[in-house]
């Protein structure tokens, strides 16, 4: 009996054609890397938090400029540290975006999270201020005026009992938790309501630029403060326009005689009340600031994009590190797009 035939081939060069054809269909990683300069962001990383040295010898760590690499990859694809060390041995897209080609050892899940404490939140803001510098450097001066807005970032879920409540309540630890519970206790993430949904975690309050849609300042807090609390903090000074838009969560009388003495104009949602509704003319501005407003929901939304505003860490200090991390790896992608077109600028994993 003849066998049948197979369009499945073996050739000693397979690997190459393979990669050929991955060239010609277009790495999306090869893109983030021509546009941005990965040694400057290194660079900055290690002035704010120096490579460590052992008197002792030891083996070396890795390169700072990999190690920012793979941060990038983490945040693009909402990898967890065990995913993006499955993932770094097994594509080939993105050992050669952390030039890890012919590297007999890869970044283990350990090096990773060293890492990150290693850089911590002053390191991650030093990455944000470093990309925003190469944004200028690309001509991407904040225009058309400023859109300041607020998300919640869902954490993981504590659950206390009553008498855990009332103890963290005066400030004590319960002292029936193991060294290994406390550990795994968020005692900084809040609860708040919005639109009837309770949300525990944190926010991120971020000025975008109503040009580009860059973020250009941001900060984070626990999700039970106002979005208001965080206005003035994200008010970009070097936008070339003097317009200020934000929703009806941010009026005050005192905010709107602050931005005219600063010389902005307010662009900022009325919001009416029981007794005083909305006159038809409010109506009618609320409505023209919306349109411009929804850009900022555009950031929110390629966030979504990324796997999600969603973040595993415990505790303020690491929900800080991820959520600039998030915004750096927002900044990066909306300058590739910005550069290369919407062509295949950055595909899903």
């Amino acid at each position: 009996m003849t066998p049948r035939k197979s369009a499945i081939k073996t050739d000693l060069f397979a690997a190459d054609f393979h990669q050929q054809k991955l060239d010609q269909l277009g790495d999306p990683l090869l893109r983030i890397a021509s546009c941005i300069d990965f040694p400057a962001l290194a660079a900055e990383v290690d002035r704010v938090a120096p490579r460590p040295t052992s008197p002792q010898g030891g083996r070396p760590p890795y390169p700072t400029e990999t190690m920012v690499r793979i941060l990038v990859l983490k945040r693009l694809y909402n990898l967890s540290d065990e995913q993006m060390e499955y993932q770094l041995l097994d594509r080939h897209s993105y050992q050669r975006f952390c030039g890890l080609v012919d590297a007999a050892r890869l970044p283990d899940r350990t090096t990773i999270w060293h890492f990150e404490n290693r850089i911590g939140v002053n390191g991650a803001e030093a990455l944000f201020a470093a990309v925003e510098q190469q944004i200028l450097q690309h001509g991407y001066v904040a225009r058309g005026g400023q859109i300041i807005d607020a998300t919640l970032v869902p954490a993981p879920k504590q659950h206390f009992s009553r008498d855990d409540k009332e103890q963290i309540k005066k400030n004590a630890m319960p002292t029936d938790w193991s060294p290994a519970k406390r550990r795994q206790k968020d005692l900084d993430a809040t609860w708040t309501k919005k639109h009837g949904k309770s949300t525990y975690g944190f926010k991120l309050s971020v000025g975008v630029d109503r040009k580009h849609k860059l973020i250009r300042k941001l900060v984070t807090d626990t999700a039970s403060v106002h979005d208001s609390r965080h206005f003035e903090v994200v008010l970009d000074d070097w936008n070339t326009s003097a317009e200020v838009y934000a929703d009806r969560g941010y009026p005050s009388q005192e905010r709107e005689e602050q931005l005219k003495a600063q010389g902005y104009r307010s662009r900022i949602q009325r919001k009416g009340s029981r007794n005083h509704p909305l006159s038809e003319c409010q109506q009618r501005r609320n409505h023209k600031i919306a349109k411009v407003r929804a850009r900022v929901e555009h950031v929110f939304g390629a966030m979504e994009q990324m796997g999600g505003k969603c973040i595993r860490t415990i505790g303020q200090a690491r929900a800080d590190f991820a959520l600039t991390m998030m915004a750096v790896t927002y900044n990066i992608k909306r300058l590739v797009f910005l550069e290369v077109g919407p062509r295949r600028a950055v595909a899903c994993p």
